[in-house]
């Protein structure tokens, strides 16, 4: 008789499949935290480990501020939600992006006024992201679900150099 021959579907690890080790090019990663009162600290911190992990350790300082800001926005607009952070290292830049479950008002006078309390809560963030000569906004979610899109993008250049 012979061996019976066992199929799977599963493909077996090897050596040649192992994941690269980090570095600013391997960063992708994306939480979701629910909109609490400590979620920027918790926020801050992962992406602080993050950045370390990844060999950012210059832009550290910058980036966790901006997380942070993003983070305390979201969490006081929809502060029964939840929100998702991403973070992403591409062309020599970090980029945050950040959402939350505040719907775009569909009157264009509350609309106005919804995005003056929110650029008023994101002024550090303005300040920092110039600072590193980067690029920020917001806006209204494109996925399904809705809600506020936020983002910043921060070179490594100027985000290695701000604060001191």
């Amino acid at each position: 008789m012979s061996a019976p021959v066992t199929v799977s579907a599963c493909p077996l690890s090897s050596e040649e499949q192992q994941t690269p080790p980090p570095s600013p090019d391997t960063l992708a990663y994306s939480f979701t935290l629910p909109a609490g009162p400590t979620s920027p600290r918790i926020a801050r911190a992962a992406t602080r480990v993050v950045l370390q992990t990844h060999g950012l350790a210059d832009m550290t300082d910058a980036v966790v501020q901006v997380v942070g800001e993003l983070a305390a926005c979201a969490c006081r607009f929809t502060p029964d939600s939840e929100i998702y952070v991403s973070l992403r290292y591409r062309d020599g830049e970090v980029r945050v992006i950040l959402y939350d479950g505040h719907a775009r008002h569909s009157h264009p006078r509350l609309a106005a006024g919804c995005d003056a309390r929110r650029r008023a809560a994101l002024r550090v963030l303005g300040c920092v992201v110039r600072a590193c000569e980067g690029e920020w906004g917001f806006g209204e979610a494109r996925e399904p679900g809705g809600g506020t899109r936020m983002w910043a993008v921060l070179p490594r250049a100027g985000a290695g150099g701000w604060g001191g």
